[in-house]
């Protein structure tokens, strides 16, 4: 089955890439995603997949069950939803959506599982058991679709027993994957902490209640969470990216003072631990000082789990079809995704998209708004997970 599977991605090629690029000129944001879904099942529907559409909003769920009979599950899962960013490519398939741009490959993901389920669906008759195909939407926002597919039931009816997503990388070559077995992403929480002092006159700091100092010591003293509470072992992160006050200048000590945040880790106990931590940390400093802390917190996504077992097999299954010289071994990566909460329900592996070419130009990260792909990743980023499914089904040929 691995030639049969090999020649469909290429004569799907430039069909997958004109899905991939209608998708990339008509994004939509997280839980938007209304055209995207409506997209997605009609090319189904037209293709005689079976369907379900709606899915949580605006997701969609297709199961292409094999002609051999019963047996096991196997889930396939792409994301769908885009950027608030404006597009700065001058491409003809360039977003037609002013400030919304697929800046994280989302609409490769999704142009690939289709490709992916046209192939499944024409060789259907020769594996057993079945494939379930997951378009998920609001990968980018809290809480995450993930999270809401499982509570509505998408790893049931049936259950599968392990799950692969894939997500584009561009520091990889188009033509080449990336996987790590084991802990691979973090978990992700967002802080909003607000310091709150006595303002006043900046020549008279005796009759103030300073906020500012009080900040600076509490994002000194936080930053002792990482470096000195921490297990040196586990991969831990705490990140204040913007801070501001409300008034202030050259003569002027502000009330208040608000910071936005993000903590993330690879363990859900030392991750409630340290949010605990945090909050007491916060609030005695600024107690001590005179002033007060309020700390929010926005819990995110779980850290991702690439099950070992699974993603063994699953690094053989793509030397098998990529060749092995083009699976290269990844590091951990402390970004989140919300295919974790798949990680915590059942085995999953979760792998990168070689996606990028120098000799092009196109080097742009994601969530960027240059970024783009080498669209001959598109040749094997269909088949390789028409592989996966039907090598873990056991119906190699």
């Amino acid at each position: 089955m691995l030639e049969a599977i090999k020649d469909k991605a290429i004569i799907l090629h430039q069909e997958v890439i004109a899905i991939r690029r209608h998708l990339h000129a008509h994004p939509e944001l997280s839980f938007e995603e209304y055209e995207t879904g409506k997209y997605i099942a009609g090319l189904l529907k037209t293709w005689g997949i079976p369907h379900q559409y709606p899915f949580s909003g605006t997701g969609v769920v297709a199961l292409i069950e094999g002609g051999k009979g019963p047996g096991p599950v196997v889930a396939l899962r792409a994301d769908i939803d885009a950027l608030p960013i404006e597009e700065k490519n001058e491409v003809s398939y360039c977003s037609q959506n002013q400030g919304v741009m697929h800046a994280c490959g989302h609409d490769v993901h999704s142009s690939s599982l289709l490709g992916t389920a046209k192939i499944l669906w024409d060789l259907r008759g020769q594996f057993a058991g079945s494939v379930k195909l997951i378009f998920q939407p609001g990968e980018e926002k809290a809480p995450g679709g993930a999270s809401i597919m499982i509570k509505d039931g998408v790893l049931k009816n049936p259950a599968p027993a392990h799950i692969f997503g894939q997500h584009v990388h561009p520091p990889l070559a188009a033509g080449k994957i990336g996987i790590r077995s084991g802990l691979y992403m973090a978990s992700a929480d967002e802080l909003y902490l607000t310091v709150t002092g006595r303002g006043g006159h900046g020549a008279l700091p005796q009759d103030t209640v300073d906020p500012i100092v009080i900040t600076a010591q509490i994002i000194t003293a936080l930053q002792t969470l990482v470096s000195r509470q921490a297990n040196p072992t586990l991969p831990s992160v705490l990140t204040f990216g913007h801070i501001a006050s409300t008034g202030g200048a050259t003569n002027i000590i502000p009330n208040e003072v608000k910071l936005k945040g993000t903590f993330r880790t690879m363990d859900e106990k030392w991750r409630a631990d340290a949010l605990q931590r945090l909050q007491k940390m916060a609030s005695g400093i600024a107690a001590a000082l005179g002033g007060s802390a309020q700390l929010d917190i926005l819990h995110g996504y779980p850290f991702l789990h690439n099950d070992e077992s699974l993603t063994t097999r699953a690094t053989n299954y793509a030397r098998e079809y990529m060749g092995p010289e083009n699976v290269v071994e990844l590091p951990i990566r402390m970004t989140s995704e919300d295919f974790s909460y798949y990680s915590q329900e059942i085995p999953a592996c979760f792998y990168r998209l070689g996606t990028g070419n120098p000799a092009r130009g196109i080097t742009s990260p994601v969530h960027t708004n240059t970024f783009d792909v080498d669209e001959e990743c598109l040749l094997h980023s269909t088949g390789l997970m028409a592989w996966l499914a039907v090598s873990e089904l056991g119906s190699k040929v």
